[in-house]
């Protein structure tokens, strides 16, 4: 039941986030909605892996981080016509992770429960563009 709750707030964290990604707004009310929500329920909001803009290649400026820091501002304003991954990666416990020796998996630090959902979204005049589900 506490995995399924997690995985619950990661996913309604990833739309909270979503519906801040209008044009006008910055990265850092994404972040926010995302870190806000998540943090509510006691959760670690992972820093060392953020979202990003996707274009000509998967992964491009600019970054979208599930997290604000006062250090970082508010972010790149969003346009229409970027289109942008955002996702929320929630751990039950502490947000540090850790990358395995295989270069490719990352684990929580503490080795508790964590949840990841990403859907790339387009900013369009009006409300956000879900490209995938």
């Amino acid at each position: 039941e506490e995995v399924r709750q997690l995985m619950e707030v990661t996913k309604e964290a990833l739309y909270k986030g979503t519906a801040q990604a209008k044009a006008g707004n910055r990265v850092g009310d994404i972040s926010a909605a995302v870190q806000e929500y998540s943090e509510s329920f006691g959760y670690g909001v992972v820093r060392d892996l953020v979202g990003h803009g996707i274009g000509r290649e998967m992964h491009e400026p600019p970054d979208v981080p599930n997290f604000t820091d006062r250090r970082m501002g508010r972010g790149a304003k969003l346009v229409p016509g970027m289109v942008i991954a955002i996702e929320p990666m929630i751990n039950m416990g502490t947000w540090e992770v850790v990358q395995l020796q295989d270069g490719w998996t990352i684990e929580t630090r503490d080795g508790k429960p964590s949840a990841h959902y990403e859907n790339t979204v387009a900013i369009t005049e009006g409300e956000p563009l879900l490209l995938t589900l």
